[in-house]
């Protein structure tokens, strides 16, 4: 009779050291991306400066709630995406830092995170690497986003302060849930709400750029804050019905 090969012993975890490690390189990594992106959007030395120090400022906050609440005994490559994203957000804040808003540069990199943005996703489930922790810091990285695109375009075009709606939808959300505590209850995975995440920071990026009339862009805004307002609604119903 054959004898089955013998099995392997399970690779030991890696240890949290590792993790750190790992974090700390990506974080090097994406602060140099911070300052070089901003130097690509043509602003000074101080911006540059400005939004690689507030990136690495995030970064050490985002390093200590992930030794908390990070499972998993590897970073991966799903987290150093999302990482790099919040690089790129934090880089369009350097022509805000100038008084110049919206653009072509804008738009291309706001479009560079917003194709990442369905990568750290597919590479956290191919990778086995799924966590509260990472679907959070991915939330928190589109809601930032959009919060500095509509800055863009309320600095950039001659869009009023209603497109700041499509910035604070989010922030709103969590401060309602502040005096609300059911608000803060777990949300079920739902594909609407993804899709209205996508359209909302795709129509940012769009309305970055000269491609649309005013009047066009004012439409595309206002169908966007609808959109919006029907997503959070939506959540604010399942919410209250699993309340009572």
């Amino acid at each position: 009779m054959r004898k089955s090969p013998p099995v392997p012993p399970p690779r030991p975890a890696m240890p949290p050291v590792t993790v750190g490690i790992a974090y700390a390189l990506s974080t090097a990594a994406a602060t140099v991306t911070a300052w070089m992106t901003a130097q690509a959007l043509g602003t000074g030395g101080a911006a540059q400066a400005g939004a690689a120090a507030g990136f690495f400022l995030t970064a050490v906050g985002i390093g200590i709630l992930m030794r908390r609440h990070y499972p998993h005994p590897r970073m991966g490559a799903c987290n150093m995406v999302t990482l790099l994203r919040a690089a790129l957000t934090c880089a369009l804040l350097a022509p805000l830092a100038e008084d110049r808003g919206a653009g072509w540069g804008v738009a291309a990199v706001a479009g560079l995170a917003l194709v990442l943005d369905g990568a750290d996703g597919w590479l956290a489930r191919r990778a086995g690497l799924v966590s509260r922790f990472g679907a959070r810091f991915d939330m928190e990285v589109d809601a930032a986003m959009a919060l500095v695109l509509a800055l863009h375009a309320l600095v950039g075009t001659a869009l009023g302060p209603e497109v700041l709606l499509l910035g604070l939808a989010r922030y709103l959300f969590v401060a309602a849930g502040l005096a609300l505590p059911w608000l803060r209850g777990d949300l079920p995975p739902r594909l609407g709400r993804k899709a209205v995440c996508v359209a909302q920071l795709a129509a940012l990026i769009l309305l970055q750029t000269p491609v649309l009339a005013e009047a066009q862009a004012v439409w595309l805004m206002r169908l966007t804050v609808l959109a919006l307002l029907w997503s959070f609604g939506s959540d604010i119903l399942w919410l209250q019905r699993r309340r009572g």
